[in-house]
């Protein structure tokens, strides 16, 4: 379960780790009054479970007077599909220099891996790839915890008059990774604004396997949250082609046919094994969601899921529509019942396929071409 920001950072606020002032707003006039009462420029920062937000125009630096007119702003923005009902509203840090602090869980090594670096503020990925001297990381084992030692190596990129801060915060962070079951616990970036150091963004992904012991409550907004609840594997994505399959394999394999001729794919969603026809329909409802997606694509192969189940749950889904969609939808159907699958999906006039191919090139096409497809 991913949290939002600001409910990750109520938690390193609570275990000792310092984070900017500042509350969540609900409308224009309540970062107002926020504002007000911080006294200085803030930052407002979009709320939403997805990433990308700061270029999609999610987070904006603010004067007190500009702050209900940039706030109504980014309300109506819409960012991967998703519209954020929070905006959390904190001052304005002043950054001398930017690091990364991050801890994630390396399921080949089988343990924690905790990294700092003094390249903050971007993705680490890019680090790594760019400068991966510039990365200090250490593993650790579950069992016995992190030393004193290990915190001194990962401190080294942070300058000397705040090193010792920088070792109490990795210190934290890593409680925080285990107290909470974290599979990621990440501050970036970890700011140096000439004094102190401060968490200027936070990220706390929680296990899903433990909430039955943890006191969260699933707050998830959008899509994501939708087909979590929903029992779903989702993932949005940048592209035009909304992607369902049946399957974690599959529906990667379906992405990387579409890229392959050229497309980019909206979103991944997993239905998995054994949907009944009414599962079907949810997942074509959460797909149809992302005003992004030009498309949709469904490709299933029949095993455990049955392929005349698969088309009564398209079907119910084009009655539910009247018939009319405003995404066209690209069906390929093989395996178990796939000839009663496909006379189904023929008598509604939905297009279907048996050779995945054959169905990406049709996808991929009719998106270049776009005429109102």
């Amino acid at each position: 379960m991913k949290l939002h920001e600001y409910q990750a950072k109520e938690i390193f606020a609570r275990e000792g780790i310092p984070v900017p002032m500042g509350r969540i707003a609900r409308n224009p006039r309540e970062a107002f009054e926020i504002s007000r009462e911080i006294g200085s420029e803030v930052v407002l920062k979009a709320q939403v479970l997805v990433g990308g937000r700061g270029k999609a125009g999610g987070i904006l630096f603010s004067s007190l007077e500009e702050v209900e007119e940039k706030s109504r702003k980014i309300f109506s923005t819409e960012i991967k599909g998703e519209r954020p009902e929070l905006i959390l509203v904190e001052e304005r840090l002043n950054s001398v220099k930017e690091f990364y602090l991050g801890i994630t869980f390396d399921r080949s090594r089988g343990r924690p891996v905790v990294m700092t670096s003094s390249e903050g503020g971007v993705e680490i990925e890019e680090v790594a790839r760019r400068s991966p001297e510039k990365i200090t990381w250490v593993e650790v084992d579950p069992l016995k915890g992190i030393y004193p030692y290990m915190i001194r190596k990962l401190s080294r990129p942070f300058p000397k008059e705040v090193r010792k801060e920088a070792h109490e915060i990795i210190a934290k962070l890593y409680e925080i990774f285990v107290k909470y079951d974290a599979e990621l616990a990440e501050i970036n970036p970890l700011i140096y604004d000439g004094k102190k150091l401060v968490a200027a963004d936070a990220v706390l992904n929680i296990n899903d396997d433990s909430l039955f012991r943890q006191n969260f409550k699933r707050e998830e907004e959008g899509i994501e949250g939708i087909a979590s609840r929903e029992g779903f594997s989702y993932v949005t994505l940048d592209g035009e082609i909304a992607i369902i399959g049946n399957g974690a394999g599959l529906t990667m394999a379906t992405l990387d046919a579409v890229e392959m001729e050229g497309g980019k794919a909206a979103n991944f969603l997993d239905i998995g094994g054994g949907v009944p026809p009414e599962g079907m329909k949810k997942a074509l409802e959460i797909v149809y969601m992302n005003e992004k997606a030009k498309l949709v694509l469904v490709n299933v192969f029949g095993g455990i899921n049955r392929c005349d189940e698969i088309a009564q749950g398209i079907r119910m889904f084009f009655e539910e529509r009247g018939g009319k969609l405003d995404k066209p939808l690209v069906v390929r159907l093989t395996g178990t019942n796939e000839e009663e699958g496909r006379r189904i999906l023929e008598e509604i006039g939905i297009e279907v396929y048996k050779d995945l191919r054959e169905a990406v090139k049709s996808a991929v096409r009719r998106v270049k071409n776009d005429t109102s497809l």
